[in-house]
């Protein structure tokens, strides 16, 4: 936790740090105030608002599979400052377009022929966004950190995100949606001026040619990258948690609001419980690792995710047994008997969660030459990108099928037990290399 603390002091972490820490709640304000304002105010459906938020999400990963190769070798082969200055620029025009979409929708000006495609074609232009920012983010800490510092580093980036997700969900569950749309841009031209403060990070190798064929980009950057056993357990790991991942927030804002009858400011508290539940696992596998990158206690922080989502899944089901009515505020809510039950098991959910992913985070960018860890976290993005695609379709397919939101849960809960399995092929790869 000392060195955590430390790093907030150094030159070279802490405007990278403001900077992805304003990325994450720029993003997080628009897309919960987007998805919650079209399942409150527009949609009068269950199987309508899970579809909705299914495509929203989509949308958002849809250029992480397509465009990562062409940004993990951008991030590695030109300055890594430089390319995180053009693209919080950038975010300016984005968020731009959608505070006009969240304000038509405000306005009840053309909601479906106009407002909603604005307010999704800036939520895909902030995936082509992420996308170009999320190697760097990682791919950057072993280039202005001692190796020992680079766990710490990755904890305290996850858990800033977090932290930023907490803000973001907050906002936009009490603030007014045309609040929302100003808050974005103002954000987005703070999030520019700290990047600007960002240390130069050079290429490590120099006079590489980019491959701007995406197809072949792909292929060739997934291969070369799993060729390393450790590398790749941790990214198939990591994305299989992604799955879960994404059918769990699909499922969570019609899951509110049609079987815990919770007003989307509700929605908000719940969301901001599993933010801070995730900020606190990212930070506390650190002081149980000692700053040493390993997979130890993967599967059983895994395993204990499942378990608390199956507990989740009953809580549910008590919970539609004894309630019923009009949507509750925060403090009918809060005054229900099954209320600390339900916090308290998203709260576990996250924080398991984030034990879980941390160091896998950290295995990406310290088992490979520095030169290519920009490249090795632009793999796990498209192999992430797609199994949450993968996700997205299952859970819309799931409630297309009818299958209760509810039900739906146990489904997260038993692919706790394929990522729990990875993480113990990772953990043995890893002592296997240790021997070596």
């Amino acid at each position: 936790m000392l060195t955590s603390i430390q790093l907030l002091k150094k030159r070279n972490f802490l405007p990278l740090f403001v900077t992805q820490l304003l990325n994450a709640f720029n993003d997080n304000l628009y897309k919960n105030a987007m998805v919650l304002f079209v399942v409150y105010q527009v949609y009068n459906s269950a199987e309508a608002e899970a579809q909705f938020s299914a495509v929203a999400s989509g949308l958002f990963i849809l250029p992480f599979f397509l465009l990562s190769a062409l940004a993990g070798q951008l991030a590695d082969m030109r300055d890594k400052a430089k390319i995180i200055r053009w693209v919080k620029g950038a975010e300016i025009v984005i968020m731009t377009c959608g505070a006009t979409g969240l304000y038509l929708a405000w306005r009840a000006m053309l909601i479906e022929s106009l407002a909603i495609p604005l307010m999704l074609l800036a939520l895909f232009a902030m995936g082509i966004h992420s996308t170009f920012f999320g190697p760097i983010k990682y791919a950057i800490l072993p280039q202005h950190l001692d190796r020992e510092e680079v766990l710490a580093g990755t904890g305290l980036v996850e858990a800033g995100t977090y932290i930023a997700i907490l803000a973001g969900t907050i906002l936009a569950g009490w603030v007014p949606v045309e609040v929302a749309g100003i808050i974005v841009v103002i954000m987005a031209v703070v999030g520019f001026l700290t990047s600007r403060q960002v240390p130069a990070a050079p290429p490590l190798e120099t006079g590489q040619v980019i491959d701007l064929h995406v197809i072949r980009s792909s292929i060739t950057l997934i291969r070369n990258t799993m060729k390393d056993r450790e590398v790749f357990y941790a990214i198939m790991a990591i994305s299989f948690f992604w799955t879960i991942g994404a059918v769990l927030f699909i499922q969570f804002p019609p899951l509110a609001k049609n079987v815990l009858l919770a007003s989307k400011e509700v929605a908000s508290l719940f969301l901001v419980t599993f933010s801070i539940g995730v900020a606190i696992g990212s930070v506390s596998i650190n002081t149980l690792l000692k700053g040493k990158v390993s997979a130890r206690y993967g599967p059983i922080s895994v395993l204990a995710m499942g378990a608390f989502v199956v507990l989740f899944y009953f809580v549910c089901r008590l919970w539609s047994q004894n309630v019923s009515g009009d949507l509750m505020g925060v403090g009918e809510f809060l005054a229900q008997p099954l209320a600390p039950l339900v916090l308290g098991t998203l709260m576990l959910i996250a924080i398991s969660g984030g034990m879980f992913v941390v160091p896998l985070y950290a295995f990406l960018t310290t088992k490979v030459d520095p030169g290519q860890a920009a490249r090795t976290v632009a793999a796990n993005n498209i192999v992430n990108s797609g199994a949450m695609v993968g996700g997205s379709l299952l859970a819309a397919g799931l409630s297309a099928a009818g299958i209760a939101l509810v039900e739906q849960l146990l489904l997260s809960g038993g692919m706790c037990l394929i990522s729990a399995w990875l993480g113990a092929l990772l953990h043995r790869a890893e002592k296997h290399a240790a021997k070596q």
